[in-house]
């Protein structure tokens, strides 16, 4: 019997010693692109696992912006459980637009009486100019429509915009109460009274449904990231006057060269 064993395992060994060489090689190969191809299915799982993870929580987020978007629209119209008070929240939003905000600056700038003071109004238009130059690059890019609740009447027809994100009231109340926190405001009393402001701007857009929750948070934050911006950029008076100052020697030149040829030619 052990003989006859043995004969079989010889048999077998030496069956698979003559096999061919290739056929060892593809064995090989194959048990090698198995190994990768689980290797590579693995790593797709494990992304596709991380989209799916990430996706779920946005929409989680999503839906709890929506929700207390929906609830803190109060005064989106009359018939809303604050509708008595929304004309005094349409006055606090409209303090906030950037119509009355540019008339102010331009008027304090024009009827300056120190050279400071229309030094600072003048870096106040050119960030109200910034402001609306990037909330409008920004609502263009995102086109994020306003809330379904938001009602349409004689004043949001004029000053309301289509598209939401980002609310361009409150990146301009965050930016405007750190500008007049430095450079204008001294006393406690005030630094509350301008926070507060800020506060009741942005308040108002989420009380008349005009924006979600993550339009005015994101407008709040851009908005104080203006300020460094301006602050970063600011123009001197000085600056200025060179920099008209060149221009209109550049605008003599041209006129003055014009005038030359012009005799020349005769």
């Amino acid at each position: 019997m052990s003989s006859t064993a043995s004969r079989r395992n010889s048999c077998r060994v030496g069956q698979c010693g003559n096999r061919p060489s290739s056929e060892c090689h593809v064995r090989r190969r194959g048990s090698s692109c198995s190994y990768f191809s689980s290797g590579a299915q693995t790593e797709e799982f494990s992304v596709s696992l991380s989209q799916s993870i990430f996706a779920i929580t946005l929409r989680f987020l999503l839906a709890i912006d929506l929700w207390l978007s929906k609830r803190l629209g109060v005064c989106a119209s009359e018939e809303s459980p604050w509708g008595s008070i929304r004309p005094l929240v349409r006055l606090v939003e409209f303090s906030g637009h950037v119509i009355p905000w540019l008339i102010g600056t331009v008027y304090t700038l024009l009827s300056g009486e120190t050279v400071a003071e229309q030094e600072i109004m003048l870096n106040l238009a050119l960030a109200l100019l910034l402001d609306l130059l990037l909330v409008r690059v920004v609502k263009t890019l995102v086109r994020r429509r306003t809330p379904t609740q938001n009602r349409s009447d004689i004043f949001s027809t004029f000053f309301v915009e289509r598209y939401t994100f980002p609310s361009g009231h409150a990146t301009r109340a965050a930016m405007c109460a750190r500008f007049l926190l430095a450079q204008l405001v001294d006393t406690a009393a005030m630094r509350v009274l301008v926070v507060g402001w800020a506060s009741l701007v942005s308040l108002s857009r989420l009380l008349l449904a005009r924006h979600y929750v993550t339009d005015v948070c994101f407008g709040l934050a851009m908005g104080y990231c203006q300020y460094s911006i301006v602050e970063r950029l600011w123009v001197t008076w000085d600056c200025l006057q060179d920099v008209l100052l060149m221009r209109l020697q550049e605008r003599l030149n041209m006129v003055y060269g014009g005038l030359w040829m012009a005799e020349w030619k005769r």
